[in-house]
């Protein structure tokens, strides 16, 4: 049962993805772009926390789009760590960029304000490079979720590429976790197949 929920909640996703990517309703900032490399920005789940070798879902990602996805994803970064090390991944020369954080600024008890602050001068820099922004949400909370709609806006209101909660279905299910915070191979996949339907276009 649970085998086709997933499955039907991926069709759906995905039918959602690509239409919001060609219905014309969203101009992504930057598209196409002239960088060379696809980065990923993050912290623990970017890098793979809980993974075996090859199994987070930047590896799975970067087999399923057919290009190389450099990595720079550090555990317990939150969004103002980002800040400082920005310029990193813009030494890169990236034309998309795959940004996800908030997961430890909620840990931190870091104000959502300056979460979704720190997140918008994110973008804004990494669009002056002139790469694309790919937003990852993630849910601010395990009661109530504190970023409910703030990604979405903010993807909104700077045109990113965007997909909502990444852990959506993955996070407290046993099945799919390694530890209380961190998916294991299995959760990773159905991370990686939620964002390649919205990285593919982008690179064409």
């Amino acid at each position: 049962m649970q085998v086709w929920m997933y499955f039907g909640g991926g069709i759906i996703l995905v039918a959602g993805i690509l239409w919001w990517l060609s219905s014309g309703a969203t101009q992504i900032t930057n598209y196409p772009a002239n960088g060379t490399n696809v980065v990923a920005f993050g912290d623990s789940l970017v890098s793979g926390v809980g993974a075996n070798s090859g199994q987070d879902f930047v590896s799975l990602l970067s087999g399923q789009v057919g290009v190389p996805i450099i990595n720079q994803g550090v555990p317990g970064d939150t969004t103002r760590d980002a800040l400082a090390r920005v310029d990193q991944v813009l030494a890169t020369d990236p034309k998309v960029v795959l940004v996800l954080f908030g997961g430890n600024d909620y840990l931190q008890q870091i104000p959502p304000e300056e979460t979704f602050a720190n997140l918008a001068q994110l973008i804004e820099t990494i669009h002056q490079s002139g790469s694309i922004v790919v937003l990852l949400g993630v849910r601010g909370g395990v009661l109530r979720d504190q970023y409910a709609g703030q990604f979405a806006d903010l993807a909104a209101e700077y045109n990113t590429a965007f997909v909502p909660n990444v852990l959506d279905g993955v996070f407290g299910r046993p099945l799919l976790m390694s530890d209380p915070i961190h998916p294991n191979n299995a959760g990773y996949q159905i991370i990686a197949d939620r964002i390649a339907p919205v990285l593919q276009p982008l690179l064409e």
